[in-house]
């Protein structure tokens, strides 16, 4: 940036921060997030369930956001990524925690992103399937190291070819919401208001999409990078909402516009990346191929982009010594070469057992948003703390901040429950491992590995991953 945010004038402030959040919300994991919702949404809930699960997702999201904004705002010191908030809340071994569920909910994603672009050309190459064949893992693999060899060269330019992918992603998803509303059909949108059979009772189709709703949100948490210097605090503010609330309109109405062109058990059926099926249906063949296209091209520059932020997030914290000193060394072209292997390691995992998941894409999809529970939740706390004075200062926050920060816990609590059992046990399975790099940073700097308290959060996590493990092989939980 030429030139600080303080030192610009508040209307340019306002369009900063709103190209800001717009980029990092509609350039992050909306890109594979967006291309599904419809055969996602129709899966769980028909249009009256869609409807409500967005305006709690909207809400919730905008809550959080906030609580972002507010922490920035009052510990401007904090400036180590999300997780710090849970480090100066609770305590080193909750901040590690937070750091590695975000980094391994990034990798996760770009699971997503790979198991989307095979099962779009699986539409011309049968033996891709769904993105989860044999043939698809291999490809993608290939595709995984073959980024991290180009990122190992110094590619810097992720937020330059994030703004073209915006675009590249952008274009289709506005065409598809104009020409779905073309032929919308009033009759076939009545008829999916209420949902299918399947579907359940309304309380249990909003609760089986807040999953996705997370996901295609993910981002929102860098809504506040520019609102430590901004000169208005007000005009962030604003611009955050409707740079948020214009993001939020994208996202429900690819989704609400679709039941006025399909039965919803046919776009349940539809395979991934369900936009283009509904667009082929309402326009022809030209329609699925104009957005599979739009598709690839926005998903390789996406992972791109997140692939060098999830390294960053294990390179800062090693910076920091939540991380082992390994994975804070960078090559002369300023690449964290450690942490991006271990970046792509994860991923490498993560793909090798989507071939075993009932549903490679939904399964990766709902536990990269499960992994950002934790992190999310554990801001959410502090932010509380902060509101009440109880974070080490004696600066209490207004009724607003307070609001805002509960509503945020509430909101987050709700999504843990939503989540279910499955996905809290099989995050507990990645949680547990990761306590061997708290240790290793621990042992290098000399320390205690555990206070009593970190002890207790050991044997929990730990509990939780066994018994996941064992649900897992008795075959009580599937993926």
């Amino acid at each position: 940036m030429a030139q600080p945010v303080s030192e610009v004038e508040a209307p340019r402030a306002v369009k900063l921060a709103f190209w800001t959040l717009t980029s990092m919300v509609v350039g992050s994991m909306v890109g594979a997030g967006v291309f599904s919702l419809p055969a996602r949404f129709a899966q769980e809930t028909g249009v009256a369930g869609a409807l409500i699960s967005w305006a709690v997702a909207g809400t919730g999201m905008l809550m959080l956001a906030f609580v972002f904004q507010n922490l920035a705002n009052r510990r401007p010191d904090l400036d180590a990524g999300v997780y710090a908030y849970a480090k100066a809340g609770f305590g080193e071994y909750p901040g590690f925690f937070s750091a590695f569920g975000y980094w391994a909910s990034a990798c996760v994603g770009n699971v997503t992103y790979w198991v989307l672009i095979m099962s779009t050309a699986g539409a011309l190459v049968p033996a891709l399937g769904e993105g989860d064949t044999v043939l698809a893992i291999v490809l993608s693999s290939a595709g995984l190291w073959g980024f991290f060899l180009l990122i190992k060269q110094g590619v810097k330019e992720a937020a330059a070819i994030n703004r073209v992918v915006t675009v590249a992603k952008l274009i289709p998803i506005c065409v598809f919401v104009l020409l779905s509303l073309f032929v919308f059909d009033p009759g076939v949108f009545a008829a999916n208001f209420g949902g299918a059979d399947y579907a359940g009772s309304l309380f249990d189709q909003v609760r089986s999409t807040m999953l996705v709703t997370v996901f295609v949100f993910l981002g929102v948490e860098g809504a506040s990078v520019y609102s430590r210097h901004a000169k208005r605090r007000a005009d962030v503010g604003r611009a955050t909402v409707t740079g948020f609330l214009s993001v939020f309109a994208v996202f429900a109405s690819v989704t609400i516009v679709s039941y006025g062109v399909m039965p919803m058990e046919e776009i349940a059926e539809l395979r991934q990346p369900s936009m283009a099926g509904v667009l082929e249906a309402a326009v022809g063949t030209w329609g699925m191929v104009f957005v599979s296209i739009g598709l690839v091209v926005s998903v390789l520059g996406a992972y791109l982009a997140w692939t060098l932020m999830a390294a960053e997030v294990l390179f800062v914290a090693a910076k920091d010594k939540d991380m082992p000193r390994f994975l804070g060394r960078a090559t002369k072209a300023d690449v964290p070469v450690p942490a991006l292997v271990l970046t792509t390691a994860l991923s490498q995992l993560v793909l090798v057992v989507t071939y075993f998941s009932d549903d490679a894409f939904n399964f990766a999809l709902d536990l990269t948003s499960a992994l950002t529970l934790i992190p999310f939740l554990l801001a959410a706390l502090f932010a509380v703390k902060v509101a009440a004075g109880r974070d080490g200062r004696a600066v209490r926050g207004g009724r607003p901040e307070m609001t805002v920060a509960v509503l945020a816990v509430v909101y987050t609590a709700f999504l843990l429950f939503a989540a279910g059992l499955k996905f809290v046990l099989v995050s507990f399975i990645i949680y547990a491992p990761a306590t061997i790099l708290f240790v290793m940073a621990r042992r290098e700097q000399g320390r205690r590995l555990f206070s009593p308290w970190e002890a207790v959060l050991l044997a929990v996590s730990v509990a939780g991953a066994v018994v996941g493990v064992v649900a897992l092989a008795a075959g009580w939980l599937t993926i």
